[in-house]
């Protein structure tokens, strides 16, 4: 089994797929201690399909009623209400309030 720090996973994660896509396991490491294993699915595709049926009865997923639209993110992000979003004015706010 492969091993990896945090830090090489974040940095080389699709490496670390590619290797998983190939069959085998990572585990991934924290000063040491395992903290996580990235593994293969292996599950027959019934089984995935009944796991998607059971996260959409649990809501915790929905079904799409349509396609999805790429240029819905062509551009630039939506604007901000106004007196919303506006970085200085919250971080002068959260200094006067004393937090």
């Amino acid at each position: 089994m492969n091993t990896a720090n945090i830090s090489y996973t974040r940095n080389h994660l699709s490496e670390l797929l590619d290797l998983v896509k190939a069959g085998e396991s990572v585990l991934i490491l924290d000063r040491q201690t395992p903290v996580a294993r990235l593994e293969p699915v292996t599950a027959p595709r019934a089984q995935v399909a009944e796991w998607k049926a059971a996260l959409v009865r649990q809501g915790v997923i929905r079904v799409a009623t349509r396609p999805l639209d790429p240029t819905r993110f062509i551009g630039l992000p939506p604007a901000t209400p106004a007196g919303k979003g506006d970085i200085l004015a919250s971080l002068l706010a959260e200094r006067e309030g004393g937090r």
